[in-house]
């Protein structure tokens, strides 16, 4: 396992990842439901407020991940609540069907099958959210797959924790993984790692992707996580006076989270005309929510670039809404930032929790306007539609959203959630048939 600061050779890259692939054959042999309950006993020392591990963890990530110490805390309980036994069962059993099929074959109809995991699963992890490693780790973990994690830069010291926890464990298991750190972009590392893996798995920029498919082995799957962007409707009905606080207050946590760096963090708000609460008033709702939000789940520093960044965008916002009408909204010090663009403008670089809220005549029109999006659309948040849900959530499906939620839910999909559109265990493993003789296959063919 290494740190930042201990960078090892490619050639030590190809050497862990020749004894991950080793210890594959042991791995095999053990039964899923005592895998699980190693990795399930690991992930809950993360949960427990008298574990130093816990400790540690918390102590650390504020300065590693650059969130606030506040926010550490809420995305370490949401994102450790998917790492203990109960919930790495229920993600099989969602998946596969159960265990069993982890262990043998199993009977399903006409025919029997079983999951096989890769015998090396290489991992390459975007930095922008502490957790999402060790998600990765534990699901290629799960399927009985050795796994070589590198990890980014901001999220090393969960599956470095994670990995010493599992250690102190199950020591054997614990030889299936490794955690190492290069820096991003080095090819040398890369492929010495990708030489030897069954399974790759990427999360990052479409550039990355991009460079890391057309250097993947022939011979071995490549699991996609390219750039992705979420957003949200609020119907009108959701902006009735008993409910539009309580709307607002739920948008504002789901854009503050992770201080909007996720997936899955909405960018812009879609607002319904004609309700009680029009699209401006409703702005200054959710300025005064991330306000509120902001002694309760601050958000982290800005680097020197980001605050550039930030200071542009709100500049720039600024400079439209004077000219088109809008409005801009922000906390000076505080990175929170909501902009009222009557008229819609292209997304640029931004930096901190900066929301865009854009009126909408009827939630039905949303699928269109989000059409040229879809190839990188991720989770739509809705409040409000209704009985117009399904319909409106068929015709986002169909353009390529992959999850429709409550605002309330946006933030931390379900474990068993299909990422991306995909199962994310069923895009490790290989599927193997069992095929019986029957009368007519077991009876002589003609002779040559």
């Amino acid at each position: 396992m290494t740190e930042p600061r201990d960078v090892p050779a490619p050639e030590g890259v190809a050497d862990v990842a020749c004894a991950l692939r080793a210890s594959r054959a042991q791995l095999a042999r053990r039964s899923a439901a005592d895998v699980i309950a190693a990795l399930g006993a690991a992930g809950a020392r993360f949960l427990d407020p008298a574990d130093p591990l816990r400790a540690e963890a918390l102590e650390r990530l504020p300065e590693a991940s650059g969130l606030s110490a506040a926010m550490c805390v809420a995305v370490l309980d949401r994102m450790a609540a998917d790492w203990t036994e109960e919930r790495l069962t229920d993600l099989v059993t969602a998946e596969l069907g159960g265990l069993a099929a982890l262990d043998g074959f199993v009977r399903a109809g006409s025919r029997s099958a079983m999951a096989v995991g890769p015998s090396l699963s290489v991992q390459i992890v975007a930095g922008g959210v502490p957790g999402v490693g060790v998600t990765a780790l534990l699901r290629s973990l799960v399927v009985k797959g050795p796994t070589l994690l590198k990890p980014g830069r901001g999220d090393v010291v969960l599956p470095l924790l994670f990995a010493r926890a599992l250690a102190g464990i199950d020591p054997a298991l614990a030889d299936a993984l490794a955690v190492v750190y290069w820096p991003g972009g080095s090819r040398e590392h890369e492929d010495a790692a990708l030489a030897h893996a069954d399974v790759v798995t990427v999360y990052g920029s479409d550039e990355t992707v991009s460079e890391i498919r057309a250097r993947t082995p022939v011979t071995a799957r490549l699991v996609p996580y390219h750039h992705r962007v979420s957003v949200g409707v609020v119907g009108r009905e959701a902006l009735a006076p008993s409910r539009v606080e309580r709307t607002a207050a739920q948008i504002a946590e789901a854009v503050a989270l992770f201080d909007q760096r996720g997936c899955v963090s909405p960018q812009v708000i879609y607002v319904e005309q004609g309700g009680a609460c029009a699209p401006p008033e409703f702005t200054e709702r959710l300025a005064s929510a991330l306000a509120d939000l902001e002694a309760r789940l601050p958000g982290g520093p800005l680097e020197v670039a980001q605050a550039s960044r930030l200071h542009q965008a709100r500049g720039t916002a600024e400079l439209l809404a004077a000219t088109g009408g809008g409005t801009v909204r922000h906390g000076h010090a505080a990175p929170w930032t909501v902009v009222l663009e009557p008229v819609a403008v292209p997304l640029g670089p931004t930096a901190g929790r900066f929301v865009r809220v854009r009126p909408l005549a009827d939630a039905t029109e949303l699928p269109g306007l989000l059409a040229p999006f879809g190839p990188h659309l991720q989770t739509v948040g809705v409040a409000g539609l209704v009985d117009r849900l399904e319909k409106i959530a068929r015709a986002l499906g169909e353009i390529g959203a992959s999850r429709v939620a409550p605002f309330a839910s946006v933030a931390f999909p379900p474990a068993w959630w299909h990422h991306d559109g995909r199962g994310p265990l069923l895009d490790l493993v290989r599927w193997v048939d069992l095929e019986e003789a029957t009368a007519s296959r077991s009876a002589p063919g003609p002779s040559r």
